[in-house]
């Protein structure tokens, strides 16, 4: 049968995912964690972790649905819900949204990326800004758009931008700086120098600034600082988050966007034709969580960083040059010491050689940029400890 022309080929051709002969492949998540399943190895590529989180959050869930609700949610979301993310944004930031106006619940944060970027993409001219490398669906939501994506690298080790990079990529077309901080895949969180000149050359060029603040519990020796926080920002910034990463829930896909009115009513006229709604029951169940107490979300903050540093310590020992994340799930490791000339090579045959998987940072890099990461690999530390120490054991097979 004929394939058919469509936006799903640009789609595919922005992630990357469009093959010499014109058909969509599937992402190297896919091939990985299937990779995992056949070979029995350590899985540590894509970033879901193998354990539920509070037993509050499961319990709430479960009364919800007992208790009938299980039809559609109001289309921004529960006003329990709106209001539990308005408290969370003042209580960790000084933040104040409206639950009413200001807040709009989202089929997780990546819904939440789509619907701001195809309502504020105006068409073929309009760039949107990304640090590279970057989460895959920015790249395909920004192809869906229409948008030219444009890219700063972050270069190993320490992947903080140079900021005359930034300012070469943002210009008069800047329709949007997307900002994941921390960082997926490389863990980095951005300096207050990064954040000042992002805001300033954003209000220079009158972009919106979109963030994806989806770890922003799980930063590590510090406290997140939302770049709607910072002066002026308010105004021309949608912060979006979710309750997945914090909560170990990522399947419940329960996210959302604040922000001023306007901005995020725009983002509801897309959204409201995406999913419409989502996740009745696990809405009562986030607004729950997000009313956790303060020693909950410090711990879970120091029981990543523990899992990093233990993870970290055995990917040096295996032989791996190793970048020490600052948040977010993940380290990034470069397996060139060990004779790795293609990352993607490397992951495919670490399974047999070391029996654990990983993911080529290069999946996560647009084409012609692909061999400034050629060797370099992502591991996820969001696994229980026995895991991860299984998986380090294993890894010192390599040497």
């Amino acid at each position: 049968m004929q394939e058919r022309a469509g936006a799903w080929r640009r789609v595919a051709a922005g992630a990357g995912l469009l093959g010499a002969d014109g058909r969509s492949a599937p992402t190297v998540f896919a091939e990985m964690s299937d990779l995992a399943s056949r070979t029995g190895a350590v899985n540590l590529g894509q970033g879901f972790p193998d354990e539920d989180g509070p037993a509050l959050l499961l319990e709430t869930a479960r009364e919800a649905i007992a208790h009938g609700a299980n039809q559609y949610p109001p289309g921004r979301g529960t006003l329990e819900l709106r209001t539990a993310i308005a408290d969370h944004q003042a209580r960790f930031y000084g933040l104040h949204p409206d639950p009413e106006r200001e807040v709009l619940v989202t089929a997780g944060a990546t819904e939440a990326i789509a619907a701001t970027l195809l309502a504020f993409v105006d068409g073929p001219d309009d760039e949107v800004v990304v640090f590279e490398p970057y989460y895959d669906s920015y790249a395909a939501c920004a192809a869906l758009s229409g948008a030219r994506l444009v890219t700063v690298p972050l270069r190993f080790p320490d992947f903080q931008p140079d900021l005359d990079d930034l300012r070469a990529a943002v210009g008069d077309r800047t329709r949007i700086i997307l900002v994941n901080d921390p960082h997926n895949p490389t863990g980095v969180v951005f300096s207050p120098e990064v954040r000042a000149e992002l805001m300033r050359l954003a209000e220079r060029h009158d972009a919106l600034v979109v963030t994806d603040e989806v770890y922003e519990h799980l930063v590590f020796d510090a406290s997140h600082v939302p770049l709607a926080t910072l002066p002026g920002a308010w105004e021309r910034t949608l912060s979006i988050s979710s309750a997945g990463k914090t909560f170990s829930a990522t399947g419940w896909k329960i996210g959302w966007v604040s922000g001023p009115a306007p901005l995020v009513d725009a983002v509801l006229a897309v959204k409201q034709f995406l999913t419409y709604v989502n996740g009745g029951p696990f809405q009562p169940a986030v607004a729950a969580g997000l009313g956790l107490p303060d020693d909950f979300f410090a711990g879970i903050a120091a029981t990543m960083q523990a899992k990093a540093r233990l993870l970290g310590r055995g990917l040096r020992d295996a032989g791996f040059a190793v970048s020490a994340p600052a948040g977010s799930y993940f380290t990034v490791a470069d397996a060139a010491p060990l004779g790795a000339e293609d990352a993607a090579a490397f992951c495919r045959a670490l399974p047999e050689r070391a029996g654990v998987v990983a993911i080529p940072l290069t999946a996560f890099a647009s084409p012609a940029h692909r061999r400034d990461y050629a060797t370099l690999v992502r591991f996820a530390a969001c696994k229980r400890t026995t895991v991860i120490e299984e998986a380090v054991t294993r890894l010192q097979r390599l040497r």
